[in-house]
């Protein structure tokens, strides 16, 4: 019996109209935008010495049109701007975005509300080859990239023995990509705690502590960051042409099938672009959790579950939270920086407990 494929575009919506809907998605995008640049402007601004907004805003118009012409500020002033805290900003502005659609996209994948970029491996995957450039040198052909690099083929690595183990059985699954993923993630992490103890090094160890919890500190304008976000930007726009196969997915395997989605080969697909997607920016910042986890959650509550809305939404609000994230990392304990994980830790964790209540409460 042939199984025929219906539209996309008749997936059900949200109960508000979708004209309504898609106002107040633009609404919510708008102001997003705005308190996008807003925080931008004052991060950059904000640290060890302080830098007025309108200061910022004229180094950096400054250097990208030419104006205003007049040199107005220090060179101290200039460098701090242009060279250290705007590529840090922009850093976090893709990583947080990033790591936030790509929570997303695998919680519609696992169909699991409590899936982030950690749940496949690809983080562990990351770490283990930091560890290995870090303290054994690995990668040292790639001079000043050697980490970036070794920490990308680390995820490569942990992607592709997901994808084997999860495809072992047959057709790949949810429940297969689950198990995969956290049973790969598990061996790395020991991997990587076996390098540390296996490492001769006191600072190197504390070297790979502090990048498993994530730093924006090694931002600079270099080929990298542009690398990262030229995949950044390819993943959000994937995300939006494939939102309403995200929307049947997420509904389950057979809704999928019946509206022309086949599960598996969509599955494989995701993998592959939030691997690559979450081995860049682990490479470039390290491992960073609970962002995955906690906006999606956000932007569903915003703008509802369509995908297609979700997205966007959850890309600003990832980016402006990782900033301010950022920004507390490097202030709080000042001239000390916190690892940016730890702030995120404090504020995901207490969500979480919130998140697990609510759905006691729904099961009640």
């Amino acid at each position: 019996m042939s199984v025929t494929a219906i539209d996309l575009t008749e997936l059900p919506d949200d109960d508000l109209g979708q004209g309504a809907q898609r106002r107040r998605t633009a609404l919510w995008i708008g102001g997003l935008s705005a308190g996008l640049l807003v925080t931008v402007v004052l991060a950059v601004g904000l640290g060890a010495v302080s830098i007025s907004p309108a200061t910022v805003a004229r180094i950096v118009t400054h250097h990208i049109a030419g104006w205003p012409a007049e040199v107005t500020w220090t060179t101290a002033e200039d460098s701090i701007v242009w060279q250290v805290r705007l590529p840090r900003v922009v850093l976090g502005v893709v990583v947080g975005a990033a790591l936030a659609v790509c929570g997303v996209a695998l919680q519609a994948m696992v169909r699991n509300l409590l899936a982030d970029p950690y749940l496949l491996g690809v983080t562990s995957g990351a770490s283990t080859g930091a560890a290995a450039a870090i303290l054994f040198g690995l990668g040292a052909g790639f001079g000043e990239n050697a980490l970036s690099v070794s920490a990308f083929l680390g995820a490569l690595g942990a992607s592709a023995a997901v994808f084997v183990v999860a495809r072992a059985g047959g057709r790949i699954t949810s429940l297969r990509l689950l198990m995969a993923g956290v049973a790969v993630g598990y061996a790395l992490y020991a991997a990587t705690s076996f390098l540390i103890f296996a490492s001769d090094s006191a600072e190197g160890a504390r070297s790979v502590l502090f990048w498993l919890l994530g730093s924006l500190g090694l931002a600079r304008w270099s080929a990298p960051l542009a690398l990262v976000v030229a995949i950044v930007c390819l993943t959000v726009a994937a995300l939006m042409v494939w939102s309403r196969r995200l929307d049947a997915l997420a509904i389950g395997d057979e809704t999928a099938h019946t509206l022309g989605v086949p599960p598996t080969r969509f599955r494989v697909q995701l993998l592959l672009v939030v691997s690559l997607c979450v081995g860049a920016v682990v490479a470039a910042a390290g491992g960073i959790g609970f962002v995955g986890l906690v906006i999606p959650h956000i932007a569903r509550r915003f703008v509802g579950a369509a995908h297609g809305r979700v997205v966007p939404v959850a890309a600003l609000i990832g980016a402006i939270f990782l900033v301010w994230a950022d920004v507390a990392a490097r202030t709080v304990l000042a001239p000390r920086e916190l690892p940016i994980g730890i702030i995120t830790a404090l504020v995901g964790a207490p969500f979480l407990l919130l998140l697990v209540r609510r759905f006691h409460a729904a099961g009640s």
